[in-house]
């Protein structure tokens, strides 16, 4: 269940592209392996960047398991087309 944002304690944004095909397990992998960070740690969101940055996953633990979140951004029309 998504908890809500002010519960937030860090929110850490992994620079670089990563492979937005990789899941919970992979994502998680890399928070503990690359940058020796604890994924378990609640109030804590992850997020990466795909090549095309017009898309994100975010990863938290909400003490019950992992929220994988994935967003496409979409260009906002300009009025003036």
């Amino acid at each position: 269940m998504l908890n809500d944002a002010k519960d937030l304690q860090a929110v850490y944004i992994v620079c670089g592209y990563t492979d937005l095909r990789k899941g919970i397990d992979s994502l998680s992998n890399i928070i503990s392996q690359t940058y020796g960070m604890d994924p378990f740690q609640p109030g804590t969101l992850f997020m990466f960047c795909g090549r095309k940055t017009d898309r994100i996953k975010a990863l938290i633990w909400e003490g019950d398991g992992f929220l994988l979140c994935y967003k496409r951004l979409e260009q906002k029309a300009s009025k003036f087309q």
